[in-house]
């Protein structure tokens, strides 16, 4: 299928690696000059040129810094000049238990993961509305859906964006910007050896045992991989997801048990 956005220009944050390079990299290969960021610059000057090198036909801007940071996004705004399609992503704040967060654990949570995003929205998605295109993708978590004990700094600021998007989707939508959330399940990402790492001390399992027996009680009976979720990420970019806005789509493998 031809996605009908050869062309455009995309701003995907944090993709030197994991899910946000899954979807540079399925964006430039439906012919979106994509620029990346993150804060290692070996690592995404690396990401970079493997993106490049399989999509010869595509402008591959790189930008080196913490998209959580004015700095960061002032950086990455300017470099990628007219945004046409957003992918909002940063990486999770760490679990514990909430008994333990001081009050600068929460605004810094708030800020990755709820308060970066709804900047660099404000900062894209009129001159979106005004071309009448703009597709803005929020890479959050199945935790919006089912939270996750352990992540409750994540549960609370993704939650957050969530509940400002619903109402703020609605209102772009009649410009043909939507907005929507990617709710990533368990992903074959150095973020889920970060979690299974946390438990193996609590539980006295080797970070292997608890990831093995992760994935076989997925229904997938594995973990997702980023390149597969790009693809998600790249159709719902698309010209033709232009009725689908305020939706927040799992991807989990069946994990979720419920209905809606």
């Amino acid at each position: 299928m031809d996605l009908g956005i050869k062309g455009r220009r995309a701003l995907v944050c944090a993709s030197s690696k994991g899910l946000g390079l899954g979807c540079a990299a399925a964006l430039a290969a439906e012919g979106v000059h994509v620029t990346m960021t993150a804060r290692g610059g070996d690592v995404l000057a690396a990401a970079a040129a493997e993106v490049r090198k399989a999509n010869p036909g595509v402008e591959v801007i790189e930008v080196v810094g913490d998209i959580t940071t004015p700095e960061g996004r002032e950086a990455a705004l300017k470099a990628a000049g007219q945004i046409d399609i957003l992918v909002n992503n940063a990486g999770g704040p760490p679990p514990g238990d909430f008994r333990n967060w001081t009050r600068d654990d929460w605004i810094k949570a708030i800020d990755a993961n709820m308060l970066t995003p709804i900047e660099l929205i404000k900062a894209t998605v009129d001159s979106m509305m005004e071309r009448k295109f703009g597709r803005i993708v929020n890479i959050t978590s199945a935790a919006v859906k089912a939270p996750i004990d352990v992540l409750g700094l994540s549960n609370g600021a993704r939650s957050g964006l969530t509940g400002f998007v619903a109402g703020l989707s609605r209102k772009t939508v009649r410009n043909n910007v939507t907005i929507n959330g990617l709710l990533p399940g368990p992903f074959n990402t150095d973020r889920i050896r970060g979690v299974a790492a946390g438990q193996a001390k609590n539980s006295g399992k080797s970070v292997e045992e608890i990831l093995k027996q992760r994935a076989s009680e997925n229904p997938a009976g594995r973990f997702g991989e980023a390149d597969e979720f790009g693809q998600a990420c790249a159709w719902l970019c698309s010209a033709k997801s232009g009725f689908i806005t305020g939706q927040n789509i799992l991807l989990d493998g069946g994990a979720f048990p419920g209905t809606m």
